[in-house]
């Protein structure tokens, strides 16, 4: 029997989306290298500057460009973002510079924390030590404003959704499903599962910068107890004693 060749990622795809935009797609699933070469691609256009384009957006494996029709058009662009695509390995590209450490206090006393650590074969305190000592990337923003999905988790937190609805998940929520962990930046009707909570606001609207995290940031939880955390956001009420640290 031949020997099995070994698996290569899919080569990029550029995919036009409606009459104005276009999608470079390096990944139709999870996957830390295509989020990776997302970041970094997105990156790279917005220093290329491609004539036309007006707004570039990441999220978990691919990078949207809106362009305006009047100064370019799907096939120009399209051919502009090609170039650029054979320039790099961006799979194995570097992340973007000014990207941050965040160190983010936690109290994991959800109501979902049991029934979410024995679906990844973990005790409660088990799961509690593992998601803090997890360091995440924000791999995009979006859903809501503000709304960070952070990962990749370890195997392990391969988890599915719930089957049903939570009506409401208060800001600030630390909810877990499929290797993903998301802080509600607001309070968000939600099939992921709640295992705990912090006072950090990732939506701020009427500040100057309105959402804190950026993808590419990386974010670890301090497990506190309830009443460090109240103290913390009485100091600190949008941070809840978030700290971020520049990343070299």
């Amino acid at each position: 029997m031949p020997p099995r060749k070994p698996d290569h990622p899919p080569a990029p795809e550029i995919v036009p989306l409606g009459l104005s935009g276009l999608l470079v797609r390096f990944a139709d699933r999870l996957d830390d290298a295509a989020n990776r070469a997302a970041l970094a691609f997105r990156a790279a256009v917005a220093s290329a500057r491609p004539e036309g384009v007006e707004e570039t957006a990441a999220s978990l494996g691919s990078v949207f460009l809106r362009f305006d029709p009047a100064r370019t058009d799907h096939a120009r662009l399209s051919a502009e973002v090609g170039a650029l695509l054979g320039r790099a390995d961006w799979r194995a590209a570097a992340l973007p510079a000014g990207r941050r450490l965040w160190t983010i206090p936690a109290v994991f006393d959800g109501p979902d924390l049991a029934e979410a650590a024995a679906l990844a074969g973990l005790s409660s305190e088990a799961a509690v030590a593992d998601l803090a000592a997890a360091r995440v990337r924000v791999l995009a923003i979006g859903f809501a404003p503000g709304l960070p999905y952070m990962g990749p988790l370890p195997d392990r937190w391969d988890i599915p959704r719930q089957s049903a609805l939570t009506p409401v998940a208060p800001a600030g929520a630390v909810v877990v499903a499929v290797r993903q962990i998301i802080i509600f930046p607001t309070a968000t009707p939600t099939g992921w599962r709640q295992v705990g909570r912090t006072g950090f606001r990732a939506f701020r609207p009427g500040a100057a910068v309105p959402f804190p995290l950026s993808a590419g940031d990386e974010l670890r939880f301090r497990a506190v107890e309830a009443a460090a955390l109240e103290a913390l956001v009485a100091a600190d009420p949008e941070g809840g004693g978030a700290v971020a640290e520049p990343i070299p």
